[in-house]
């Protein structure tokens, strides 16, 4: 038998709910899609999830089993004279008693203006919108569209339902069925694909054509391998997972994991992340999270970051995993930013008192004249290069934002201050 000209995941779609595998917080028995199609009362959502979950095929079912006139259309390719053209199409259904159903494939993709052109439509009900979307609703779909549409969310499919799924595409489909199919490393395979059905069946038929000339077909790794190259690393620069994974990798380097940080750093150097953004990220967490803890944080990280502007990758990812595993490994304290925090709240929320006159420059006679700079003491000129001053607005006299830790280095910050400070601040 000839290879079909077409591709084993079309071949293979779904065309009901109960050949649809995954998704059961959406799809099972008394779930809210599944009411939605079997009633034949469909109301405008977006499927959130990842590549290969269903989005696509579950709005291919509901344009088969639903009263309703069906059109899709990729945000990619398709512009506002598209979809105004399908939305004459649905005043003129409404006439006749008939719904109209969108689907944007990928809206994500769509800007403003184009997602600005729904809103009346979805809101009067001339269309009925379905959108698909690998990204996080929140950044990419407008607020004004977002309060109209039912959000749906897609889980990853697990190891058992992409099982699930080959085992039944082998029992069913005309060409694998009229070849002799040995062994399958499907734990590999299932890897390589990063939870895309899609991208698993479409690597299982480029194994299965890699091998076609033999008696019996099996789908090695070796054979895998050969067909991807390379893991389909699942992170998007501009996408959802670009925040999940760099969430993580801070939040790992703050809890002083240095394992998992490279981890996490590993993810997006094989996504393709730039890495100066990751030593941006450094240089900031170095301060917020490490500060006088360890000053020296901050001189790594900046330093990092020049190195790797200077030498670029991919050896810059060895200067990378130097400065994360000593930040990681370094005492912390966010003492300083939640200082900053604090008196930013004291000067967005309290009346502002003016600069007292022992503080301020006097650069002109007139100035001096009228007590700028009078009674200014000079902390050179004491003992220990310090004076007991009051350097607030007398209204603000004692006031503390700064709490030094006692970890690292800090806790010598803390013993100084404490001693020169011990009649007027608490440390």
């Amino acid at each position: 038998m000839d290879i079909p000209n077409i591709p084993l995941a079309e071949r293979a779609r779904p065309e009901n709910l109960d050949e649809l595998k995954g998704q059961e917080n959406l799809l099972g028995p008394g779930k809210p899609l599944r009411i939605m199609i079997e009633k034949d009362q469909v109301s405008s959502f977006v499927l959130w999830g990842p590549p290969g979950s269903g989005k696509t095929t579950i709005a291919r079912i509901i344009a088969a089993k639903t009263n309703s006139d069906f059109y899709q259309i990729n945000a990619v390719s398709s512009g506002v004279k598209d979809i105004r053209a399908i939305i004459e199409t649905g005043k003129r259904n409404l006439l006749i008693n008939r719904r109209t159903i969108l689907f944007i494939d990928e809206i994500h993709r769509f800007n403003k203006a184009q997602q600005d052109a729904l809103l009346h439509s979805v809101e009067k009900g001339t269309i009925i919108l379905i959108g698909a979307t690998t990204e996080n609703p929140s950044f990419e779909v407008i607020p004004a569209l977002r309060s109209r549409v039912m959000i749906y969310i897609l889980e990853t499919l697990s190891k058992e339902d992409l099982q699930q799924i080959l085992y039944d595409v082998i029992k069913k489909d005309e060409y694998l069925k009229s070849i002799r199919l040995g062994e399958i490393d499907l734990d590999f395979l299932i890897y390589a694909s990063g939870g895309d059905a899609r991208l698993m069946l479409n690597i299982f038929e480029g194994s299965v054509i890699q091998e076609k000339d033999k008696d019996v077909i099996n789908v090695s790794k070796d054979v895998i391998e050969n067909v991807i190259q390379t893991k389909n690393i699942m992170y998007d620069k501009g996408g959802e997972e670009h925040y999940n994974v760099i969430s993580a990798f801070i939040k790992s380097i703050r809890g002083s994991d240095p394992d998992a940080a490279l981890y996490w750093m590993a993810r997006m150097i094989a996504g393709g992340e730039d890495p100066l953004f990751i030593a941006r990220r450094l240089v900031i967490l170095a301060s917020e999270d490490i500060g006088n803890a360890s000053p020296n944080a901050l001189v790594l990280a900046e330093a990092a970051f020049s190195a790797i502007n200077k030498v670029g990758m991919p050896e810059g990812r060895i200067i990378l995993a130097q400065c994360v595993t000593y930040l990681a490994s370094s005492p912390k304290s966010n003492s300083s930013y939640m200082a900053l925090e604090s008196a930013m709240k004291d000067v967005q929320t309290k009346k502002l008192y003016p600069v007292p006159l022992h503080l301020r420059n006097a650069p002109t006679g007139l100035m001096k004249e009228i007590g700028y700079g009078r009674e200014y003491k000079y902390p050179h000129g004491f003992e220990q290069n310090f004076l007991e001053e009051n350097y607030f607005p007398e209204e603000m006299k004692g006031t503390q934002y700064y709490y030094p830790s006692e970890n690292g280095q800090e806790r010598n910050l803390r013993d100084r201050l404490k001693s020169l400070w011990m009649k007027l601040k608490k440390y």
